[in-house]
């Protein structure tokens, strides 16, 4: 990946999908393009991407999403068991 310049950055084996992932090529091979997130920096100043957190079709932030639908206010159930 190449963003922000001439920075690189690498997706580690465990960010590139929600399940356990054996071979890197179960998901992605050579040339493919992805969408990531930007986790941060590492202590050597290494990028930290996901790919994971990412909806691959559509670009949307899957973390941001699920913060969303959980910060949204539930309906309680009326006439509970006492």
């Amino acid at each position: 990946m190449n963003f922000f310049g001439a920075k690189d950055g690498l997706v580690h084996i465990s960010q590139l999908a929600q399940r356990r992932v054996q071979k890197t090529t179960d998901v992605v091979k050579e040339g493919d393009k992805v969408k990531v997130k930007l986790l941060g920096f590492d202590e050597r100043g290494k990028t930290r991407l996901s790919m994971k957190v990412v909806d691959q079709e559509t670009g949307e932030d899957l973390e941001a999403k699920q913060k969303a639908e959980g910060e949204q206010p539930r309906e309680a159930a009326a006439g509970g068991a006492e």
